[in-house]
C-alpha cells in the first residue's frame, strides 16, 4: 500500500500536496490510473491513500477513517463486489465504484451489494469529481441532522454537536474512545449491538476478537455516567449478546 501523504513523513512544501481536506482511499491495480488520480485529486485538495490489492484496501479502510472510497471491482485478489460487501458489515463510509465493467447488470450488482454509486471506465474527471462531492455533501447531511438532534434520556443528555455529555446536569468528561462508544450506543438507541457490532464500529474489523476491550471500557463509562454502576439503568447488558443504551 502507498499512501501519498503518509503521515510519518514531515508536512509537504506549499504545492506538494493537501495535509488536510477529505481523505480518499483508492482501491486500484492499475498504475496509470494511481499516477492520473494521484495528481488530480492532489491539486483539488483531496488526501489520497492508495491500495493495489483489495486486502491493502480493506486495512486502510480500517486503519485510515477515510470520508470516501473509490474502488475498482476487477482486483488481482478479490472481486470489487466482495469488498464492497465486507466493508458494509462495519462502515457506511461512501463507496464509489470506478470500473470497466460497464453493463448494467454490473451497476446494479455493486450498488445492491452497498455502493453509493459508479463510474464506469473510461471516465471524464469533470463528473469523478461532480460525484465525489455528491457522495461526500450527502454524508455532512447526514451528520449534521443527527449533530442537531442530539440524544436525550433520563437525567443523560448527549450533544453532539458540542461533543458535551451532561448527567444530571453535570458536564461529564470522556475520553475520545468513550464517547465514541457512548454515541454509537446513542446512535442504535433501544436496539441490541452485538460485542462483535460494537468491536467494529469503535475501534475497527480487526479488533473483533479483542472483547476485553469492550469489557474495561464499558466499565469505565458505566462509573461516569450511571448513578449505581452496578445497577445501570442507561447502558443495558443483554447477557451472551452484547449491550443496548436504553430510550426512553
Amino acid at each position: 500500500m502507498v499512501d501519498a501523504t503518509p503521515a510519518s513523513q514531515p508536512s509537504p512544501p506549499a504545492g506538494a500536496g493537501p495535509t488536510q481536506g477529505p481523505v480518499v482511499i483508492l482501491v486500484e491495480d492499475e498504475p496509470e490510473i494511481r499516477r492520473f488520480l494521484r495528481a488530480t485529486l492532489g491539486s483539488h485538495g483531496y488526501r489520497l491513500v492508495e491500495a493495489i490489492t483489495a486486502q491493502e484496501g480493506l486495512q486502510a479502510a480500517e486503519t485510515r477513517q477515510p470520508d470516501l472510497i473509490i474502488l475498482d471491482l476487477g482486483l488481482p485478489d478479490m472481486d470489487g463486489l466482495e469488498v464492497i460487501r465486507r466493508l458494509r458489515e462495519w462502515t457506511q463510509v461512501p463507496i464509489l465504484v470506478l470500473s470497466a465493467r460497464g453493463q448494467e447488470a454490473d451497476k446494479v450488482a455493486a450498488l445492491d451489494a452497498g455502493a453509493d454509486d459508479y463510474v464506469s471506465k473510461p471516465f471524464g474527471v469533470g463528473e469523478l469529481l461532480a460525484r465525489m462531492r455528491v457522495a461526500l455533501r450527502r454524508v455532512e447531511r447526514t451528520g449534521r441532522a443527527a449533530d442537531e438532534q442530539g440524544f436525550a434520556t433520563g437525567d443523560l443528555q448527549i450533544d453532539l454537536a458540542h461533543r458535551r455529555v451532561v448527567v444530571q446536569g453535570q458536564d461529564i468528561h470522556l475520553t475520545p474512545i468513550e464517547y465514541r462508544l457512548l454515541t454509537t450506543l446513542a446512535r442504535h438507541a433501544g436496539r441490541v449491538l452485538t460485542r462483535n457490532q460494537l468491536l467494529k464500529e469503535v475501534w475497527g474489523r480487526a479488533y473483533t476478537d479483542q472483547a476485553h476491550y469492550l469489557h474495561v471500557y464499558m466499565a469505565t463509562l458505566r462509573r461516569k455516567i450511571e448513578v449505581d454502576p452496578a445497577r445501570p439503568r442507561h447502558i443495558l447488558t443483554e447477557p451472551g449478546v452484547g449491550y443496548r443504551l436504553a430510550a426512553e
